[in-house]
């Protein structure tokens, strides 16, 4: 067994032992109050009264009165930031459900733990005061824009959504801003699938199958007169008060009895093969003088007039989600201009079951560029014939809410993030069909170098100044910690791309080891190897470091890595401030944008990388090392090797760009970042001896047949030569 076997046995044992060796306590509410001053959640407050023991609020006191509760957001919500570990946030709420203050007081984040000053994170949260929780109580915490830093999407998506979920509880718990206080859940009641039996449309808006809302133009007008803005006044709708403005009918026709009945039978299949498990549909019909469509969807692809509300829950309906429909089967159906089919997402919790509301936003242009807007709703609940029996009650858990809330949060960043993951697949399908057919690829030395150049410049534009998507030793950090204190996914599945090539990471370890992330995935390996090529093309000197020089630097980067584990174990914080040993934060996330020592350090890696190509992947990468310890157990050995390879050949070693070839000829998997250049060199004519010896071979067989096939000098068609 070699020294280097012995040390990464050595490393993966202590590593098992560690990630269990310690435990973390939950932080609460009191353990940051004492730290905090009163006025700065409540203007003009002198004191906290002592924490509720049913609930984890306290009293923020004005002159001896109560005018806010202060509340710590993990205390109610368990939404993890990127380092898998809460994002502390006290806030106060007053009587209104509007927060007075909010103060950041304690986070993990690695990404702004240095290099997005902790000033710029404290001014956004404190940004959240004035928000009004009932506002986002209806809206599903959609009524507020949502401000976002570079480089830490995910980090304020997690504030945001935490101080949102936290306040909007307290805000019932207390019974504050009108808000109804949180009751444990009834029985969920279930559609009656089986039930198909048609009625006709007196039937339908009879039993309340379909619910309309009729608004005359002096409903309209009035409605108008009511908000006081006198621009929308002075612009009146035109025509007589009693003129129908619209006529809105709506109806769930992913309930069988109700589509049946008025799309027909055709048409309900249609419906049924459009759903996809989960999801629902309504109909909304419409005639009057004014679209409930409108016309923003043909620009933007969104209906803006309409959305449908179900407790603190909106969704709003793309044209994705939009069919039309032609005509209701219903024979005794009133003509109506528009008939609309609309789709409601799995994702939306919605329950056909539980009442619901179409709001219909109605505007008034009251300037060039302005418009003035009033809404109406259209109240809808299924009828109970349409219902199964009720079933026993099953309580919900609060973890089962919580579960919820946290699957919704990294749902809602995938849909956002669909185009990149797109983009990040095809390079994932490009690198595996390139190392699977890798002979082929290398066939010509030329056009793969102009295909390696290319693909690593993507993945330093794209993956890293576009995406941030740079892998860290802190992920693997932040998921032992999260394997110590009981693991979850939801914290590593609020960022997609990273959590994607982790994935596909694991996979390549099996086939490829280290090298396929190593040398094509990571932003900062290609920095490294663009600027080392365009150092060779201004002739600045390559340095070959001597073997055993080469082979005794190698450890440095496992003891950093092992070092950064430990210290993981006692302090996260501490060691994220020491893993500032990788530049990625500075030359990547950041882009140089930094304070001057971080910057100096970054520049400096990559001018010794002019000189020794990959010069930090080779020595210094704590993620490299952490890759390169489970190399030994792929399952296969894709690089092809002549039997002479390292006796007497030894070209291979000598032009390997991060010297992960001995002596011997061996290649070493826990260096290799299979860059694939000894298979170009493997195929080369001009370059690998064996291989011109095999084509020199195949000449003199070529020429000895041509020898070979030529007549007699005696034969009548021999060639004659003239001599002169």
């Amino acid at each position: 067994m070699t020294v280097f076997q012995s040390l990464t046995r050595l490393i993966a044992a202590v590593l098992a032992v560690m990630v269990f060796a310690t435990a973390t306590v939950a932080e609460t509410l009191a353990d940051f109050l004492p730290d905090l001053s009163p006025d700065e959640l409540v203007a003009g407050a002198d004191s906290f009264g002592p924490i509720q023991s049913d609930l984890p609020v306290a009293p923020v006191i004005r002159g001896g009165e109560t005018v806010a509760w202060a509340f710590l957001t993990s205390d109610f919500v368990g939404t993890t930031g990127y380092s898998g570990k809460p994002i502390h946030v006290v806030a106060a709420i007053d009587a209104d459900a509007v927060l007075t203050g909010v103060q950041l007081v304690k986070h993990s984040e690695p990404i702004v733990l240095i290099g997005i000053p902790n000033s710029r994170m404290i001014e956004l949260t404190e940004g959240y005061q004035g928000l009004d929780l009932k506002a986002e109580a209806e809206t599903g915490g959609g009524a507020h824009d949502l401000d976002i830093i570079s480089g830490a999407t995910v980090t304020i998506m997690v504030i945001d959504d935490s101080l949102v979920r936290a306040g909007i509880k307290v805000a019932r718990a207390l019974g504050l801003g009108g808000l109804a206080p949180a009751t444990a859940q009834g029985p969920r009641r279930e559609l009656d699938m089986a039930q198909d039996t048609t009625f006709d449309w007196t039937t339908l808006i009879g039993d309340g199958s379909v619910r309309r809302m009729i608004l005359d133009v002096g409903q309209v007008n009035a409605a108008f007169e009511a908000t006081g803005d006198q621009r929308a006044i002075d612009r009146p709708e035109t025509g007589d008060a009693t003129d129908t403005f619209i006529d809105m009918n709506m109806a769930l026709v992913s309930v069988p009895s109700v589509g049946l009945s008025l799309l027909g039978e055709a048409e309900y299949q249609n419906l049924v093969n459009w759903l996809e498990p989960g999801e629902q549909a309504i109909l909304v019909l419409g005639r009057g003088s004014y679209s409930f469509k409108g016309s923003g969807y043909v620009r933007g692809g969104i209906f803006d007039r309409i959305q449908l509300i179900q407790g603190d829950r909106a969704v709003r309906f793309f044209d994705r989600q939009h069919r039309r429909l032609g005509a209701l089967a219903t024979a005794d159906g009133p003509e109506f201009s528009e008939l609309d089919l609309f789709k409601i997402p799995a994702d939306a919790e919605f329950d056909p079951a539980e009442p619901f509301r179409l709001q219909l936003l109605v505007q008034r242009s009251v300037g060039a560029l302005e418009r003035a807007f009033i809404t109406f709703d259209l109240g809808y609940g299924l009828p109970e014939q349409y219902l199964l029996p009720m079933a026993a009650p099953v309580a919900l858990s609060n973890d089962a809410e919580e579960a919820e809330a946290k699957a919704a949060l990294w749902k809602r960043v995938w849909k956002d993030k669909q185009v990149e993951i797109a983009i990040l697949g095809a390079m994932l399908f490009v690198l595996t069909a390139t190392f699977f057919f890798q002979f082929q690829a290398t066939m010509n030395a030329r056009a793969f170098l102009w295909f390696r150049m290319g693909f690593l410049t993507f993945t330093l534009v794209f993956l890293g100044w576009y995406a941030n998507a740079q892998l860290s030793v802190v992920n693997l950090m932040a998921l032992a910690g999260s394997l110590r204190d009981g693991f979850s996914w939801d914290a590593f599945l609020l960022d997609p791309l990273v959590f994607i090539q982790w994935f596909a990471i694991a996979a390549a370890l099996l086939f490829w080891g280290r090298g396929a992330y190593c040398g094509w995935l990571c932003p900062f390996g290609a920095l490294q190897e663009i600027t080392n090529r365009i150092a060779r093309l201004f002739h600045v000197p390559q340095w070959t470091l001597p073997w055993g020089l080469h082979e005794r630097l190698w450890p440095i980067k496992y003891m950093i890595f092992l070092g950064l584990f430990g210290v993981s174990m006692v302090s996260i914080p501490l060691a994220e401030t020491y893993a500032e040993v990788e530049p990625f934060k500075t030359a990547i996330i950041l882009k140089f944008v930094r304070d001057w020592p971080f910057v100096i350090f970054a520049l400096a890696l990559l001018l010794a990388g002019l000189f020794v190509e990959r010069f930090y992947c080779r020595y210094m990468c704590p993620l490299g090392a952490a890759l390169a310890i489970p190399a030994r157990i792929r399952m296969f050995d894709w690089l092809k090797r002549y039997k002479e390879c390292g006796s007497p050949c030894q070209i291979c070693r000598t032009e390997c760009p991060v010297q992960a070839i001995h002596p011997t000829g061996e290649i070493n998997p826990n260096e290799c970042v299979n860059c694939l250049h000894c298979q170009v060199l493997y195929q080369s004519k001009n370059t690998c001896p064996v291989v011109i010896k095999q084509v020199k071979r195949r000449s003199k067989v070529g020429s000895a047949d041509i020898t070979l096939n030529q007549p007699p000098a005696s034969h009548p068609n021999a060639k004659r030569t003239t001599v002169s």
